[in-house]
């Protein structure tokens, strides 16, 4: 019976740990989408131009297609409105009532559909892979019962997930909507690591238990913390460039750091306090724990995501903003909140241990 129970915690930890795999490829994707500017290069959902597998070429279309994805993507968001206005959000629901930019229906791009098209495939793979992790979470409920819970729970974020995807693309690409989907990307990956993490509990003499002091999780937690903050003020920014980019036509990038203004010299400067945070975080880990344990490892995996961050965000400012860099810095910041996550579980499991031993 022993052996059984291991060999179906085991199997869900595999399938985890592909799911949040996944996730990663799909923000990757999705940085692709935004920085090549495909993000409409579907103006429907969840087909795209009407068919599961997109046209290749314009004269596959009615001659008044614009006109006709304008009109179902209008009524979308007129549904969307009044939703938000029964939930209360009406200052939200007028801006979207108002906002001229959805009114715009860009001509068909044969690239940047099939880029779109692939970003949605990717998506209905790891709705997928979120399905096998609630069947596989299921034989776990007899030890703990959370895991199943949260597995089905991650089920019904990917559907809102993909509903949110669905609003993004009917209000054209709503700079909001972009960053509340971004953010609920990192809270299904965020919970992934959590319940894999909850379920390795239910396997024997898993690790070696290691005195750590409060004060670490602390300063790691603020760390996290103010990562978050500093996602949503690079998505602040991507709007901004976003805006130069269409007024200039993509053209003459070297200027358009410069054109950015407060919000770039805010979000720069931020990069410089998470790195001493994070460099005393790094201080404490490193002096506290054993060389081989995990939160060493994975602290050592943090520093190197921070460097590496900071280095792709240098290079997109001192060489204008290189399309292949915009991906890469946006999978780098989602990777570095994984990790904290990560050590958050790791650090209050040894400091949880520490307290129950005295």
């Amino acid at each position: 019976m022993k052996q059984a129970t291991n060999k179906s915690i085991n199997s869900f930890r595999r399938v985890s740990v592909i799911t949040v795999m996944a996730v990663y490829l799909l923000i990757l994707i999705g940085g692709i989408v935004r920085s090549s500017g495909s993000g409409m290069g579907c103006p429907d959902w969840p087909k795209c131009f009407g068919n599961v597998i997109p046209p290749t070429s314009v004269e596959q279309l009615p001659a008044n297609y614009q006109e006709i994805y304008l009109n179902k993507r209008l009524a979308k968001n007129e549904r969307f409105v009044a939703t938000l206005e029964k939930f209360g959000f009406p200052e939200k629901a007028k801006e979207i009532a108002n906002d001229k930019s959805i009114l715009i229906e860009e001509e068909f791009n044969a690239v940047k559909t099939w880029i779109e098209y692939l970003n949605r495939l990717a998506g209905v793979v790891i709705g997928l892979l979120i399905i096998l992790t609630v069947w596989k979470s299921f034989p776990l409920g007899k030890n703990d019962r959370w895991i199943p819970v949260l597995s089905v729970f991650n089920l019904l974020l990917v559907i809102f997930i993909g509903w949110i995807g669905s609003i993004v693309v009917s209000t054209n690409l709503l700079h909001w909507m972009i960053t509340f989907h971004m953010l609920l990307a990192l809270l299904l990956v965020s919970l992934l690591i959590y319940v894999y993490h909850r379920s390795g509990k239910l396997v024997q003499g898993k690790g070696v238990k290691i005195e750590l002091p409060k004060r670490i999780v602390w300063v790691l937690l603020i760390g996290t913390i103010l990562m978050l903050v500093q996602i949503v003020l690079g998505t602040q920014v991507r709007e901004q460039i976003d805006i130069i980019s269409s007024s200039l036509g993509g053209m003459l990038r070297d200027e358009w750091v410069g054109r950015i203004g407060f919000d770039f010299l805010i979000h720069r400067s931020f990069s410089l306090i998470l790195l001493g945070i994070h460099i005393l975080y790094f201080f404490w880990a490193f002096k506290y724990t054993l060389r081989r344990s995990q939160v060493n490892l994975w602290s050592q995996v943090l520093m190197v995501l921070i460097i590496l961050e900071i280095a792709t965000g240098m290079g997109m400012a001192y060489f204008g903003i290189p399309a292949f860099l915009q991906p890469i810095h946006l999978l780098l910041g989602s990777l570095i909140i994984g990790v904290q996550v990560i050590l958050l579980l790791e650090i209050r499991e040894n400091i949880q241990f520490r307290l129950n031993t005295n």
